[in-house]
């Protein structure tokens, strides 16, 4: 299946790159691009995703970076 471009603009907006040079995606901005109205239904997604990378013998520490984004005052999202 082949991304529109108005859809691959979308993914590309909020891509970041690491100084090493690879891609990755926020969770939170990734989640109503692919039209997720609420965090906890694309989180149970991300969380079966894990299980299957882990299932396949890859490390989930690799694939899934747990970022933590904090709000002012120091405290966890």
């Amino acid at each position: 299946m082949e991304l529109k471009a108005s859809e691959y603009k979308r993914f590309e907006d909020i891509k970041r790159v690491r100084d090493d040079g690879t891609e990755y995606w926020s969770a939170r901005e990734l989640a109503p691009v692919l039209e997720y109205s609420k965090w906890e239904n694309f989180h149970k997604v991300i969380k079966r995703a894990m299980i299957s990378c882990e299932n396949s013998g890859r490390s989930i520490l690799d694939q899934f970076p747990e970022v933590r984004n904090l709000v002012e005052g120091g405290g966890p999202f």
